[in-house]
């Protein structure tokens, strides 16, 4: 089913960009818990606020974090931010 509605265009940016979205919550939550670091802590380091790892962790901001923030927050955490471009839905 998904890789019928991955020929629509727009439901295919939505789904990669939630797929993104949900990634990333998994790999903060992850890279803080290996830290050893609470929420507050990872904050701290990162130059940003505990209730901004909060929505980052959940996935629950619609926004996709910036390059600059995932960076410090990688930084923060003693670990290396790498990028990989994949696409799930084929052609």
């Amino acid at each position: 089913m998904i890789e019928e509605e991955c020929q629509d265009a727009e439901f295919k940016q939505h789904f990669q960009r939630e797929l993104l979205i949900n990634e990333i919550a998994k790999l903060i939550l992850q890279l803080r818990q290996r830290a050893t670091l609470t929420q507050k802590e990872l904050a701290y380091k990162a130059k940003t606020t505990q209730p901004v790892i909060a929505r980052l962790e959940k996935g629950s901001d619609s926004r996709v974090p910036s390059l600059e923030l995932l960076t410090r927050i990688a930084t923060a955490a003693n670990a290396k931010l790498k990028l990989v471009i994949e696409s799930p839905c084929h052609s």
